[in-house]
């Protein structure tokens, strides 16, 4: 889980910012070797930005870095 929580942390950093997008979440978990992209696609498959506003991200230990839409924050989940 360590590895979601070092994400997650980052992630919260920018989701505090006043022009905190998906795209700019996603360039943040790219830059991110722990992230299994494969996995990532595959939970957010569905994924709509107007409805969902953010991905979660599957990382490579099996932690989720998951979005919290009614908190507008980032937690890390064991799978």
């Amino acid at each position: 889980m360590t590895q979601a929580q070092t994400l997650v942390k980052t992630l919260n950093a920018l989701a505090k910012g006043p022009q905190f997008t998906y795209s700019k979440a996603r360039a943040a978990a790219r830059k991110d070797g722990n992230v299994d992209w494969s996995k990532t696609k595959a939970r957010n498959d569905d994924f709509n930005p107007e409805v969902d506003g953010c991905e979660s991200f599957v990382m490579l230990d099996g932690s989720v870095a998951e979005w919290l839409s009614g908190s507008f924050t980032y937690a890390a989940r064991e799978r």
